[in-house]
């Protein structure tokens, strides 16, 4: 079913009528568009089937039949296009799927913040150090972090780059899980040889033992081996915000009306581009995938109501995901009235709680960083709010990486202010590590224990 509009009154470029935020500004305009054409000439990175997929299992999860984990980098960087990294990212997202499905019950849609997250807003188009002057990073798909005139500078060359980074990215992910690398029967195969001694091992081994032998019991039961449990669905996500890149992955494809955005399987709209108005919303009202909205504390019940009445008019299941990031200080008193807001419409999303990006602050020697109690204390609290409500949570959406990191303070280790000089890589925001990811998921699966 294609609710969406008629192509006399949308195209891929319908957005550049309308003033977009938060665009690179590239000194040659020329250099551009042959990037651009470039670019547009280039195999999509992923299937408009495997979007279809993608949006019918959302719709379960709207529904409460599935749960959706949402994960990975802040903002990818060329540099760690690497087997190692991106192995190490997977097993994380592995192993947190492998405990909320057992303790949940039920299917998890595994979804990477991967394969295309190279672009960032900013809260300003201009840095200064020194008395120096230079344009923004806004993540690897635009420019260099390094703050030089030549790394600042916005290159459409790293269009291609960006394209090229995530087709690798997403084939090494194809393999690794077309080839087993997520078989039940042998879950050890996704440890972290960096946690061996953690205190979370333990109870992650017996979670592990536990499942196996259920399977191995299933198995014996039907006299079947359980093929399907090598494999697992996966899928890419990342944040739509630089528009010319995601209008040159727009297509057509046969036998399939309207137009696919084939550089993800599931964009989002961020909070700083989401206006009722704006280019980033013309643009996402256009394309068939499924599409996530962040939502945080300045959006008002009307706006909401609004995006839904111009993102999916016609209710369409599995369409539209809201990602709510309130805070901590703010979740109690900001959220019971979206929640009600958008139950007024009756228009189905599928609610995911983001307790990173309310979270952050910076410590008093100048470090970013987010409080893992903070980060736990949001999700438990959404996850009853939208139980008092007659809503579910049904996603969470978060940053991580599988490196051995200390950018958040807090988790199984007590990790404190002093310990983040030790081990702090990321570029942009502080992500959870291994540890502390998989810590969460156990708690979420306790505090839904508790509801029932």
């Amino acid at each position: 079913m294609n609710t969406l509009p008629e192509e006399k009154d949308w195209q891929p470029d319908s957005w550049q009528a309308k003033e977009a935020k938060q665009q690179a500004s590239y000194p040659d305009a020329a250099e551009l568009q042959s990037a651009l054409v470039e670019l547009a000439a280039l195999p999509p990175l992923v299937t408009s089937w495997e979007i279809l997929s993608l949006k019918q299992q959302i719709a379960q999860a709207q529904a409460g039949e599935r749960f959706l984990l949402q994960g990975g980098d802040c903002a990818e960087s060329f540099a760690e296009c690497n087997s190692d990294v991106i192995t190490n990212r997977l097993k994380v997202l592995l192993q947190m799927s492998l405990a909320l499905t057992h303790g949940l019950q039920k299917p998890v849609i595994r979804v990477g913040r991967f394969a295309g997250q190279y672009a960032k807003p900013r809260s300003s188009d201009v840095e200064t150090r020194a008395g120096v002057t230079l344009p923004s990073y806004r993540g690897d798909l635009v420019n260099s972090v390094d703050f030089t005139p030549e790394a600042r500078r916005p290159d459409p060359k790293r269009l291609i780059q960006g394209h090229a980074m995530s087709s690798m990215t997403m084939n090494f992910v194809r393999s690794l899980v077309d080839g087993g690398f997520a078989d039940l029967h042998h879950p050890e195969y996704w440890n972290l040889s960096w946690v061996q001694h953690s205190p979370l091992a333990t109870e992650f081994q017996r979670l592990a033992d536990s499942l196996g032998r259920a399977v191995n019991f299933m198995e014996t039961i039907s006299g079947r081996r359980a093929g399907v449990l090598k494999r697992v669905d996966f899928y890419t996500s990342h944040e739509a915000l630089h528009l010319h890149y995601e209008q040159a992955g727009t297509r057509q494809v046969p036998r399939q009306s309207g137009w696919f955005d084939l550089t993800t399987h599931f964009p989002w709209i961020g909070m700083r581009t989401a206006a009722l108005d704006g280019a980033h919303v013309e643009y996402f009202r256009g394309i068939r995938n499924p599409i996530g909205i962040k939502i945080g504390p300045t959006a008002g019940p009307d706006q909401v109501q609004r995006l839904l009445e111009i993102l999916n008019p016609e209710s369409e299941a599995g369409r539209i995901v809201l990602i709510h990031r309130m805070g901590m200080s703010q979740i109690e008193s900001k959220l019971p009235p979206l929640i009600k807001a958008v139950q007024d419409t009756g228009s189905p999303v599928l609610w995911v709680c983001d307790p990173m990006h309310g979270n952050t602050e910076t410590t008093s020697s100048g470090i970013k960083t987010r409080r893992f109690r903070n980060i736990m204390n949001e999700t438990e609290t959404s996850i009853q709010l939208h139980h008092q409500l007659g809503s579910h949570l049904g996603g969470v959406h978060l940053e991580l990486t599988g490196e051995n990191v200390t950018e958040c303070t807090g988790g199984a280790r007590n990790l404190v202010e002093a310990d983040l000089k030790r081990a702090y890589k990321s570029i942009v925001d502080p992500r959870l590590n291994y540890e502390q990811a998989l810590e969460l998921s156990m708690l979420i699966v306790n505090k839904f224990e508790k509801l029932n």
